[in-house]
């Protein structure tokens, strides 16, 4: 991967902003208010107005000066081009660690980062991109034009995911020719792409193969394209495709799937089939799940979610249902949300299937892979022997947010 080197990791918490003039503005002002305040205490002339003129220069200096802040929150990650492709925030970084991970690249290992990691060709790709950024991505659409600092704010696509997937990421940035930047918050890894050149890659790789109201707000992308660098891009249709033909669910399913194990208490049922005197055995019962949930209402088209969720309810052949839940008990605001979920076993064949052919390429694979494993020992009934009934309760307590993982950036 020659488009990845050690200078895309920065060594220090902090990244450098562009030359601001405020702060020197703010500087000679309170210079001017404190000279102003000692002439008028001690009477020379003009006190008062140098006080006032002070005064008034701090004031409209503070006002630009955290305009400007607020500007670059808003506007997310505007970033000189000369910034470093990843920003750890609050991290210490083992530098081993970083090593290893571009010397599986540099020896073409890439398969052996994740177990789903695989090559996709370019239609796929674009696929599970368009999954992926339905399921965790963001479309960040500033105004056109520039600030007074002569920043120009471009829009960005942002992917949002946990840092243990750091690696997938990699492996994605690989794939798409080493565009894109990194940020890290805590456990929070954002892939940002925000350069022209970028941009036009992912809007030509995802063109018409969004399904969800996030395609609103890629069709606004495209016409912020079109009017400000004169391309004749067309709009951008929703994809009607059975949902197993390609690989965008396997991306809607990295950020948003969950593959459940649920143990029930084990039983004692009496045995019928002896043929001396009846006597208890012990039963497991053990089933799975899959399920997908999504917010009812997409946020930044402000359209409701109802109709695709339906339809993947339809070609899953399973209910939509819907839920409220308090995503944080400190706010205690209570969220809506549809859900469909898989318990047939012949579904769940049906998507063992799919995922097998169009695989995972993050963490979740590795949840998917468990819960494959205990999909099998099911069918083969093993799960109702003792030795399988452990196995499958020390798989389910190291799934999903018990999995132990080790983060290369701690």
């Amino acid at each position: 991967m020659n488009k990845i080197n050690r200078n895309q990791f920065q060594s220090f918490p902090y990244h450098l902003v562009e030359p601001s003039p405020w702060p020197i503005l703010v500087s000679f002002s309170l210079l001017s208010l404190t000279l102003g305040a000692v002439m008028y205490m001690q009477g020379f002339t003009h006190g008062g107005q140098l006080i006032s003129l002070g005064f008034t220069l701090t004031v409209f200096g503070m006002i630009l000066w955290f305009r400007d802040i607020i500007t670059e929150g808003t506007y997310k990650f505007i970033y000189p081009e000369s910034f470093n492709n990843i920003v750890f925030i609050g991290k210490v970084i083992k530098r081993e660690m970083i090593d290893i991970l571009f010397r599986k690249y540099a020896d073409k290992e890439e398969s052996k980062l994740n177990p789903g990691s695989n090559t996709l060709s370019k239609e796929e790709l674009g696929y599970y991109l368009a999954g992926l950024l339905e399921g965790d991505g963001h479309i960040g659409l500033p105004f056109i034009g520039k600030t007074l600092l002569n920043r120009e704010l471009n829009p960005r696509i942002t992917f949002t995911s946990h840092v243990n997937n750091l690696e997938m990421y990699l492996y994605i940035q690989n794939q798409l020719g080493g565009i894109g930047r990194f940020l890290v918050t805590g456990n929070v890894l954002r892939y940002i792409i925000g350069d022209i050149e970028g941009m036009k890659l992912i809007i030509n790789l995802i063109h018409g193969k969004l399904r969800t109201p996030k395609n609103i707000r890629f069709n606004q992308l495209i016409e912020y394209f079109n009017n400000k660098y004169k391309l004749n891009i067309p709009k951008s249709c929703l994809d009607r495709s059975n949902l197993y033909s390609n690989s965008w669910f396997t991306g809607f399913i990295e950020a948003d799937g969950h593959f459940g194990i649920k143990i029930s208490k084990r039983k004692m049922i009496k045995d019928s089939t002896s043929s001396t005197l009846p006597h208890k055995i012990r039963m497991n019962n053990v089933s799975l799940v899959f399920r997908l949930d999504q917010r009812v209402q997409d946020i930044s088209t402000n359209s409701s979610m109802e109709s695709i969720m339906q339809i993947l309810a339809d070609q899953l052949n399973c209910k939509l249902l819907t839920f409220n839940y308090v995503p944080n008990k400190k706010t205690n605001e209570m969220r809506e949300v549809y859900s469909v979920s898989l318990t047939s076993p012949l579904k769940l064949f049906s998507l063992i299937e799919y995922l097998n052919k169009y695989k995972l390429l993050g963490i979740k694979c590795r949840d998917f892979k468990d819960w494959e494993r205990v999909f099998h020992m099911i069918v083969s009934k093993t799960h109702l022997t003792d030795a399988g009934y452990l196995e499958i309760m020390n798989i389910k307590e190291n799934m999903n947010s018990k999995r132990q993982i080790i983060n290369p950036l701690i």
